[in-house]
C-alpha cells in the first residue's frame, strides 16, 4: 500500500521522499496506528517510534523497517533520526505535511536538514486527496461500523424515555457501540433535547427529557480505525405540529438529495438538492451548515456536499447526507446517513429507520 501510493506523491509532488507525521496518513500509508513519523522513499520505507509502540508497529506494518528512539538517549537524538537515509539516497526534495506541523517543528526539521542540499516542499492535501476514493477494505471496515450504529441505535429505542437525562442517553449509546463491537468514538456523542435540540452540536447536559421534546441524537464509533457517523432525531410523547413538520421537511429534503445524487455533480449541485426542499418550506434560514462530509480515518474528510464546494464528485467516495433545521425556542431535526458514491447513484450504509418515532413519556 504504502509504496504504490507513495509513487503517486512522488511524481504530482516531484520529491525524492516524504515524511509522513499525521495520525490519518501514517495509518493509511503505513498501517500505523502509534506516534512518531512515516518516511518513505525509492528505496527505503521506514517508521520512527518509541519503545510504547515498537511491539505494535513490527505488526501492523510489516512492510516498514521500524526505528526505536529511547527517552533516556541524548537531547536531539530523534531529530538526527529524522531523515535517516536521505544523505545515502542523495534526497534533494523532501515533501513534509505543513498541514500538520507547528511553526516550531518546521524550523527544527529545517535546521536539522541545513547544508545538506535538501528542499522542503509542502505536501499540502496530497495525501488526502489519495484518500478521498476509498478501496474495498475501507468499504467493508466503514460498512461494519455503520453497523454496530445501527445495532446501537435500535438497543437504544428500548430504552430511552423521559426522565433520563441527555448525559445518560449518550452514555447508554456510547456503551452500546462498545459492546457491538467499537473500538472506540468517531466524535463526541450529541445528545439534545428540547431547546438545545436548536443548537446543531449541543454538548449533552444534565437535562431530562420531557414530554413535547425533539431529541436529537449524532453518534458514531471507529472500527479498524474507520468512523461511522449517524443522526437521529425522535419524539418523546406527543410534539408540536410546527416540530412534526421540521421532521418531515427534513426527511423530504434528505430523500430528495438522495434519490438525486449522480457522480459527475459538484458538492455543490448535491447540497442545493436538499436546500432548495428547505428553502421551498421556509426554513431556509434555519438550514445553516453544509448538507455532508466526507469520511473515512477522519470523520470530516473531503470533499463536501456544500454551497461552496465546487469538487467533482466521483464513484467509491463515501459522503454523509444530513439535511438539519434548527429554529430557537422550537427545536431541531437533523437526519444522517453515510452513502457510498456508485456508478450511477448512490448506496445508502446506514440501515436504521427514519419513519417518526414517537416513545412514551
Amino acid at each position: 500500500m504504502g509504496k504504490e501510493k507513495a509513487e503517486i506523491i512522488f511524481h504530482s509532488k516531484q520529491v525524492d521522499a516524504v515524511i509522513l507525521t499525521s495520525p490519518a496518513n501514517m495509518r493509511y500509508m503505513a498501517g500505523f496506528c502509534g506516534e512518531g513519523y512515516v518516511y518513505l522513499s525509492e528505496k527505503k520505507q521506514f517508521l520512527v517510534t518509541d519503545s510504547r509502540y515498537t511491539i505494535a508497529a513490527k505488526k501492523e506494518s510489516p512492510d516498514f523497517e521500524t526505528i526505536c528512539y529511547h527517552a533516556d538517549s541524548q537531547a536531539g537524538s530523534r531529530e538526527k533520526d529524522l531523515h535517516p537515509g536521505s544523505e545515502e539516497e542523495h534526497i534533494q526534495r523532501l515533501g513534509f505535511e505543513d498541514l500538520n506541523m507547528t511553526v516550531a517543528e518546521y524550523e527544527k526539521l529545517k535546521n536539522e536538514l541545513e547544508g545538506k542540499d535538501v528542499i522542503l516542499v509542502p505536501l499540502g492535501n496530497s495525501v488526502k486527496q489519495l484518500r478521498q476514493i476509498k478501496e474495498d477494505w475501507e468499504f467493508h471496515r466503514i460498512r461494519q461500523a455503520e453497523a454496530i450504529g445501527d445495532r446501537a441505535f435500535k438497543r437504544l429505542l428500548g430504552e430511552v424515555k423521559a426522565g433520563m437525562t441527555e448525559k445518560q442517553v449518550a452514555a447508554r449509546l456510547e456503551f452500546f457501540m462498545k459492546e457491538e463491537g467499537a473500538e472506540g468514538l468517531s466524535f463526541d456523542t450529541i445528545a439534545a433535547s428540547g431547546p438545545h435540540s436548536a443548537m446543531p452540536h449541543a454538548v449533552p447536559t444534565d437535562r431530562k427529557l420531557t414530554k413535547g421534546d425533539l431529541l436529537t441524537m449524532d453518534f458514531g464509533c471507529l472500527y479498524q480505525g474507520y468512523c461511522s457517523d449517524m443522526t437521529r432525531t425522535i419524539a418523546i410523547g406527543k410534539v408540536s405540529e410546527e416540530q412534526r413538520k421540521i421532521y418531515d421537511v427534513v426527511k423530504k429534503a434528505q430523500e430528495t438529495a438522495l434519490a438525486g445524487i449522480r457522480p459527475g455533480m459538484t458538492g455543490a449541485q448535491i447540497d442545493k438538492l436538499a436546500r432548495d426542499v428547505i428553502k421551498k418550506a421556509g426554513y431556509g434560514e434555519y438550514f445553516g451548515h453544509a448538507l455532508g462530509h466526507s469520511v473515512g480515518l477522519e470523520i470530516h474528510e473531503s470533499p463536501n456536499f456544500s454551497p461552496r464546494e465546487e469538487t467533482v464528485i466521483r464513484p467509491g467516495m463515501v459522503i454523509t447526507v444530513e439535511p438539519g433545521i434548527y429554529v430557537e425556542g422550537v427545536g431541531g431535526v437533523r437526519i444522517e446517513d453515510v452513502v457510498v458514491i456508485t456508478e450511477d447513484g448512490c448506496e445508502n450504509i446506514t440501515h436504521s429507520a427514519k419513519e417518526w418515532i414517537e416513545v412514551e413519556e
